[in-house]
């Protein structure tokens, strides 16, 4: 295959970004050949502004066009694994917005079509693109700070007014979206917290506060605590309500501390490992030597573009998905394991137990009094069948 051609559904505010840079051929050996948009006005809009690309109102016609090798998954949350799911079932490459999904039962699924599929399939997780997490994650492979201790994430510059969350009716509900800042604004730093480390938590406490700030019905204020196989603990802390916000992630490991904020990267490296100091050092009051690095961070940031190029090359070329679609999953399972131990009141264990999972969100769904935008979304909260 020397072009692949793509079709993106979903033509709001982010699927309208991926149309733009598709059709402007951008993507290199990437074609846009469809949207699939089922708001009247936004089809009209894109039908008019990019005349040759086919736009469709109706799932069934677009799957079957004929006109698509791979399709960009950019509607509401809930949509995903089904839209992506039915696209493997058409033997049709897949690259999703996040999140995955809104419940992990939901993307297991999703996860087990695309295995089944052979198809390429990744996941619009753009911030793997950045190079100071990316050299941060190969200090971490390549032992340069030694066995991770702690991990704390605050990660608070998500300022939304209340007028945000009333310009559609389907924002931050349950039915909606699924959730709040953590599925709406954090998925990339739940995805980072764990591709960055490469662990997973064993348990997780945490506090979700509802509607604290903003008359909304889901979290829009968290703080998490988690535990690691190895002793380490984490905090992810996040909220919409604050200004100005903070983005600051600290990890302290054996051989130091590493601090990414302000977009740079700050090692504080221990000339010897705290372990080795703490068994050797018989002087009582003292500390390990400690320089202060300011880590060199080469190349730029690809974002959307360098994700969706990735998507191509893999397609085309075989190139290693910088994010495959079966590791959505991870970042989701944090999300609704914060959520979860706020229902229960309690800790929750990982893999967290998803069918609890799903009986607890049908509840919050069921109890809403916020009514469905049923004009602009297709709404599946009962599974991906």
């Amino acid at each position: 295959m020397k072009e692949v051609r793509i079709g993106v559904i979903g033509a709001g505010s982010m699927g309208s970004a991926h149309i733009r840079y598709l059709y402007d051929n951008v993507v290199k050996g990437a074609k846009l050949t469809a949207v699939l948009e089922r708001n009247e006005e936004r089809a009209v809009s894109v039908k008019d502004t990019y005349g040759d690309v086919e736009v469709f109102s109706e799932e069934e016609p677009f799957f079957q066009s004929g006109l698509l090798d791979a399709v960009l998954i950019a509607t509401p949350h809930y949509d995903h694994p089904r839209l992506a799911i039915k696209a493997f079932e058409y033997d049709l490459h897949v690259l999703c917005e996040k999140p995955a999904g809104v419940y992990t039962k939901q993307v297991r699924e999703m996860n087990e079509a695309a295995k089944k599929s052979g198809k390429t399939f990744s996941m619009m997780y753009n911030q793997r693109t950045n190079p100071l997490y990316q050299k941060l994650r190969d200090l971490i492979e390549t032992g340069e700070l030694g066995d991770i201790r702690r991990i704390n994430w605050i990660i608070t510059n998500w300022y939304r007014s209340q007028s945000y969350y009333d310009s559609a009716n389907w924002r931050a509900t349950w039915s909606g979206e699924g959730g709040g800042v953590l599925i709406n604004q954090c998925p990339h730093q739940l995805d980072l917290w764990q591709w960055l480390t490469g662990m997973m938590p064993t348990r997780m406490r945490a506090f979700c506060y509802f509607g604290k700030h903003r008359a909304i019905e889901v979290e829009d204020d968290v703080t998490a605590y988690a535990e690691y196989e190895n002793g380490a603990t984490g905090v992810f802390i996040t909220t919409t309500g604050e200004a100005p916000g903070t983005n600051r992630l600290e990890i302290a490991a054996d051989r130091g501390k590493v601090v990414v904020e302000d977009g740079t990267l700050t090692f504080w490296r221990l000339r010897v490992p705290e372990s080795q100091f703490n068994k050797e050092y018989k002087g009582g009051f003292g500390s390990p030597e400690c320089w202060k690095c300011e880590i060199p961070v080469e190349g730029k940031e690809t974002g959307h573009i360098g994700i969706t190029q990735n998507f191509v090359d893999a397609i085309i070329s075989n190139t290693p998905l910088i994010a495959p679609g079966e590791e959505g999953i991870h970042g989701l399972m944090l999300s609704n394991a914060m959520q979860l131990s706020t229902w229960l009141d309690d800790w929750v264990e990982l893999p967290i137990d998803e069918e609890r999972y799903y009986e607890q969100l049908q509840e919050k769904i069921n109890a809403s009094t916020i009514k469905k935008e049923k004009n602009n979304i297709r709404l599946d909260v009962s599974g991906t069948h």
